[in-house]
């Protein structure tokens, strides 16, 4: 499957030296401010945002929940049918492979009011592309939904969380908005998912203001938690 096999590459690329790619691999971190936002998103924001690339959202009294749709897993009709019941909205990043088989679900997440995002036609590393590479895997995908779906998307989301700076411009080039997250944990697993009451207690704790949320779809776990985790978020006084 196209989609193990890009997470495997995104394996060795988290291990491989910046030189061998001109790539930087994303994460968060643990450290965190008074606010509980991780000091990792905050400082990503403040070198990259001049390129439209965020890690957190402006809006501080906001959580914005992310999904990433690389292949269909079963359970994204129920985290629909919650965020339905929720009346709360998504980002919904596709790659190429998920958008041309899952085009119900595609249509359903348009229909109901979420957003989609692009994940890259084919989910590669962007930074092992050269520049013309780079931008096929992004406006590949960008004008695939515009012909199928009639959408046209704004945000991108790098496959990895591999980026340069290079490919930070190209995004922005093309018209982009790119969105990392201030907060994932590992829940793409398929036959090794975390405890969902812990799960749901980790998340909890990691909520901040202006937080950008990566979730998996996959995720058995995420779909269990997603109702309980929105009511928490909003009892904790954030927008959902």
């Amino acid at each position: 499957m196209k989609w193990i096999a890009a997470l495997l590459l995104c394996s060795m690329l988290q291990v491989m030296p910046v030189s061998a790619s001109r790539g930087i691999g994303y994460g968060q971190g643990t450290q965190v401010d008074g606010n509980n936002c991780p000091t990792g998103a905050l400082d990503f924001d403040a070198q990259y945002g001049k390129y439209g690339a965020y890690a957190t959202t402006p809006d501080r009294s906001r959580i914005i929940l992310t999904f990433d749709q690389g292949y269909e897993n079963g359970y994204t009709a129920d985290i629909l049918d919650t965020l339905a019941e929720k009346d709360a909205t998504a980002i919904f990043f596709l790659t190429g492979d998920y958008a041309k088989t899952e085009t119900e679900l595609v249509q359903r997440m348009i229909d109901e009011g979420h957003m989609l995002g692009n994940h890259g036609m084919t989910h590669a590393a962007l930074p092992t592309l050269d520049d013309a590479g780079a931008r096929e895997e992004i406006s590949a995908l960008h004008d695939y939904v515009i012909e199928k779906y009639g959408y046209t998307m704004q945000y991108f989301r790098f496959p990895c969380g591999e980026y340069s700076e290079e490919t930070l411009q190209t995004a922005q080039s093309l018209g982009y908005k790119t969105l990392f997250w201030s907060y994932a944990y590992v829940d793409w697993i398929t036959d090794n998912q975390p405890e969902p009451a812990a799960s749901l207690q980790k998340l909890t704790d990691a909520a901040h203001g202006g937080e950008i949320l990566l979730l998996h779809s996959v995720s058995s776990t995420n779909a269990e938690i997603l109702g309980e985790l929105i009511d928490e978020l909003r009892e904790k006084g954030y927008t959902v």
